[in-house]
């Protein structure tokens, strides 16, 4: 795909992102080094079974908002960070954050 993005007509050298995204290509995407990507090597790329993206979210939150890094969320930490909160898929986009909950 740098080719999309990316068109070197002039013949000089390819700047470092695309040097970049070919290596990553190869080393990463690529995994059975045919030239192109499977559904199977897309699959792997968007959605890796070792990460989980819900947890990294939810560390994001309580990372950028909890001030007193005790690793706990006040009520009063959350509502200064509202803006995050609400445009964060944690929370559905802000969704869950208009139900009633025992713990805030």
């Amino acid at each position: 795909f740098p080719a999309d993005m990316f068109a070197n007509e002039e013949g000089g050298p390819e700047p470092d992102w695309i040097v970049t995204e070919r290596e990553q290509f190869s080393d990463f995407r690529d995994l059975n080094k045919d030239g192109k990507m499977d559904k199977e090597e897309i699959r792997h790329w968007i959605l890796p079974q070792d990460y989980d993206h819900a947890l990294a979210e939810a560390r994001h939150l309580v990372y950028e908002s909890d001030v007193d890094k005790d690793q706990k969320l006040t009520k009063e930490e959350v509502l200064d960070n509202w803006n995050m909160f609400v445009g964060s898929q944690a929370t559905n986009y802000g969704e869950d954050l208009t139900r009633n909950h025992d713990e805030l």
